[in-house]
């Protein structure tokens, strides 16, 4: 079933890709999501970061890298605005320097994206940003399932006895009951810890955990398989750090780790994630000011098309059921 008067990206035989607003996909800037199935929102908060910090400026590279993105995606034969209609939201505000502040306006402006049925791709900020985020979730969806991929597991318990940092967020939404924990999964967790509870954390807590190495032996197919199985038909939320990804790939982050991922490794994965009743997205801890020559925010800008392409195949899957 076709849609009439869907919000969809600038034609590019019309307005060459270096012109206009940089917004992601060139997409219209539109906050009233009346009629639009999926929204990019902007989260430039970096007050959790605890080694490197830049995050703040990941939603701006992530757009201006953004330029070249089609509607048709080949790999997943769809034709993404045939389907369902996007725009770009802009940005939540924040306050720069106080975390629990700008966490508690974070939660209301994605409460009031998710009251209005419209799928949110956020871009971060810190990976500190999806606590309320998966608040807001909750909210009204109660909790939910979590596909993570990281470097990292992202449950210590706190940093300098304090709660909330970018390495805290799944701990405190564990704490709230904010996931379920049954049906979440962590992928690439690699890299040196502190002792040997880090390491079990994740498994500890009920989650599937494929590290780094496991990923590397049993390759994205397997592991696609075990998180599918895994998270059921309820809903679901996926949250990408970019240092899942390779440093080599992807060295605009704030906690690089060696051993990681090609970026076509995190884009296979993520394209195979089909058939999830995926509720919202984030893409964390971008930081251009590492990465000089944009690669890092350009594999962000190409892991949220597929995302997107995710949407468009559900909606494509609706629309022939009816």
């Amino acid at each position: 079933m076709k849609k009439e008067n869907k919000y969809k990206p600038l034609d590019a035989m019309k307005y060459p890709r270096f012109e206009g607003i940089r917004t992601f996909m060139r997409l219209p800037h539109e906050a009233n999501l009346k009629d639009i199935d999926f929204t990019i929102v902007g989260v430039p908060f970096d007050t959790g970061g605890t080694f490197r910090v830049g995050a703040r400026f990941g939603p701006s590279g992530i757009r201006d890298n953004s330029l070249l993105l089609r509607p048709y995606n080949p790999a997943q034969e769809i034709e993404i605005f045939k389907y369902c209609s996007g725009s770009d939201y802009g940005d939540l505000p924040i306050i720069p320097g106080y975390l629990p502040e700008s966490h508690k306006l974070i939660q209301e402006g994605a409460e009031k994206i998710f009251s209005q049925n419209t799928i949110p791709i956020f871009m971060g900020g810190d990976h500190s940003i999806s606590l309320p985020l998966l608040r807001a979730v909750k909210k009204k969806y109660g909790p939910v399932a979590l596909i993570h991929f990281d470097a990292h597991s992202d449950l210590w318990h706190g940093y300098f006895d304090n709660k909330d940092t970018h390495g805290t967020p799944f701990r405190r939404a564990l704490e709230e009951e904010l996931i379920d924990t049954s049906r979440s999964s962590q992928i690439g967790l690699r890299g040196p810890l502190y002792d040997l509870e880090d390491y079990q954390m994740s498994t500890e807590e009920g989650l599937l955990a494929i590290t780094g190495p496991e990923l590397h032996k049993i390759g994205n197919q397997k592991a696609i398989e075990m998180i599918k199985k895994r998270v059921g038909n309820g809903p679901a939320y996926l949250t990408f750090d970019i240092d899942f990804i390779d440093p080599a790939f992807a060295p605009g982050t704030g906690t690089p780790e060696a051993g990681g991922f090609t970026g076509y490794d995190g884009i296979e994965i993520v394209r195979g994630l089909t058939d999830i009743n995926f509720i919202g997205y984030d893409m964390v801890e971008v930081m251009p000011a590492y990465d000089p020559a944009d690669i890092t925010s350009l594999l962000a800008a190409n892991i949220m098309y597929e995302f997107i392409s995710l949407i468009a195949i559900s909606k494509k899957k609706s629309d022939q059921d009816q």
